[in-house]
């Protein structure tokens, strides 16, 4: 590979948006996708259905911070420093405020919001030393004070808590690394559902716009559909 190819580790890629995502960068032909899985062997089974050759499957599990340290440090040993960064690993957990359980909180804003947190303060140093980067926090509207937090309300506060990282990191970058969020919409994945309106490749579009943005792109955003919605 040339020294124009860049390095991509995509969270949660072995199934529904995030391997939408991981085959969607891996198609433009310039990016090494490292397809991140908490199961290392599903994470192999998704990337026999891709038809690249740049795909490669790296065991990355979030839920505990001493194992993901280990496991990152062992995926920059093998594959070197990666220059974009898709947090698209999320779980769902029923309930409001009151209702939800103590442990639906802690799971997630375990893996919706610290592991990003975590996977960010590891790696975009170095992007910032190396005058490249680009970070795409995968959120949902239902995470949106402008739209009413209006799902889960462990899903929505920490969905919340990622816009808010997202906003507070592009203050603190300089201009060569973008960081945006984003909303893929009601997808039909394990998540969604059957019955969403939107195709994993259709959610994963506006992820794929970010994490491949031109110099002279936007940072600070929060995207649907390629375009602005209110944090």
């Amino acid at each position: 590979m040339t020294s124009n190819w860049k390095t991509a580790l995509v969270t949660g890629a072995n199934r529904g948006i995030g391997l939408a995502i991981a085959t969607g960068l891996a198609a433009r032909g310039d990016i090494k996708v490292l397809l991140g899985s908490r199961d290392y062997e599903s994470g192999v089974t998704a990337t026999g259905t891709i038809p690249y050759s740049t795909v490669t499957p790296v065991h990355l599990a979030l839920e505990n911070k001493a194992t993901l340290n280990q496991q990152l440090e062992t995926i920059l040993a093998d594959h070197g420093p990666i220059d974009i960064l898709v947090n698209n690993a999320g779980v769902l957990t029923p309930g409001n405020v009151l209702d939800a359980s103590e442990s639906g909180f802690s799971e997630s804003m375990r893996i919706n919001f610290e592991a990003p947190l975590e996977l960010i303060r590891r790696l975009v140093p170095d992007m910032i030393q190396r005058g490249y980067g680009r970070i795409v926090n995968v959120s949902s509207g239902w995470g949106s004070f402008g739209e009413g937090l209006s799902g889960p309300a462990a899903y929505s506060i920490s969905k919340a808590a990622m816009n808010a990282l997202t906003l507070s990191l592009s203050q603190s970058v300089p201009k060569t690394v973008k960081v945006n969020a984003m909303c893929p919409g009601w997808v039909r994945t394990r998540m969604g559902g059957q019955a969403a309106d939107r195709s994993p490749e259709q959610g994963a579009d506006t992820a794929i716009w970010l994490a491949t943005l031109p110099d002279n792109g936007p940072s600070g955003g929060f995207f649907r559909d390629r375009k602005p919605i209110e944090w």
